[in-house]
């Protein structure tokens, strides 16, 4: 039964976020928008033949449209480099993390949601600081790794497994936050995964984003992951249209993540939801 709750619920929230209506959607796949209504209400199922098809109308696949997130699953290239005992990033925050502090200090209880959260440096040091932290991560070897950090500094966060392409918060909350992670985000899904996010605000909350950026003078990073996508230069503000942006910038920098200097293009955003 929960399975079939959230096949329905996935039917219905990707075919929102392509713009189709019930029976636009039935056109396509040549059946009745009473049976598309039957799906997205949990009464019946698509038959097995239609998913190829439903999930290519979608932009999505199989896998994500029923809802399954493969615990144990190889994800990103970084379940195999959190396997050492040295922190790949380090465990110093990263440059958000003190800007975010600035910008919206935990005078009350402020929760956050890191996407993406690695090895769990920049959620700790919030939990540190006294905001209320929900994390996750694709990478397993890199949960187990935050969970250990958070024990040696004594600090309480809500840590789980799960890959952001697939996951959907259904909660609100007051800051989201994400250093790195979202081109692993392709770009049939980015808009429906923004507005997914836009919506789990709270009003007064703040997003705190930076995504990698394309740049044809800037080669590929040696450690660059052949399933991700680098947005474009001031993709990520276009989201923020009607929010308050209280930074936006896009910066060249160096890195040696692998041991191997190279650099990056980054757009980072700081932008507050309306009251």
């Amino acid at each position: 039964m929960e399975r079939r709750t959230t096949l329905a619920d996935n039917i219905a929230r990707f075919r929102k976020s392509k713009g189709y209506t019930q029976e636009e959607l039935a056109g396509k796949l040549s059946i009745s928008s009473q049976a598309v209504s039957k799906w997205e209400n949990g009464q019946s199922l698509p038959d097995i033949s239609l998913l190829p098809t439903l999930a290519g109308l979608l932009e999505t696949d199989i896998d994500t449209l029923m809802g399954y997130i493969p615990g144990k699953k190889k994800m990103t290239l970084y379940e195999e480099r959190y396997r050492s005992r040295e922190y790949y990033w380090g465990r110093q925050p990263g440059r958000m993390c003190l800007e975010l502090l600035e910008r919206f200090y935990p005078i009350r209880p402020l929760r956050v949601l890191e996407i993406g959260c690695g090895e769990g440096k920049d959620a700790v040091f919030l939990a540190r600081n006294g905001y209320q932290v929900t994390a996750f991560d694709a990478a397993e070897t890199g949960i187990e790794k935050a969970k250990r950090l958070a024990d040696i500094h004594q600090v309480e966060i809500r840590f789980f497994q799960a890959d952001l392409r697939d996951f959907r918060p259904e909660e609100e909350f007051d800051i989201i936050y994400s250093s790195g992670v979202f081109h692993h985000v392709l770009p049939g899904i980015r808009n429906e995964l923004m507005k997914h996010y836009l919506s789990h605000t709270a009003p007064g909350g703040m997003h705190a984003l930076n995504v990698f950026v394309e740049k044809p003078f800037i080669p590929k990073p040696p450690d660059s992951d052949p399933e991700a996508e680098n947005w474009r230069s001031g993709e990520l503000f276009t989201y923020y249209g009607d929010w308050v942006i209280e930074e936006c910038r896009e910066e060249i920098f160096d890195c040696n993540s692998s041991g191997i200097p190279h650099k990056h293009c980054m757009d980072t955003v700081f932008a507050r939801k309306p009251l």
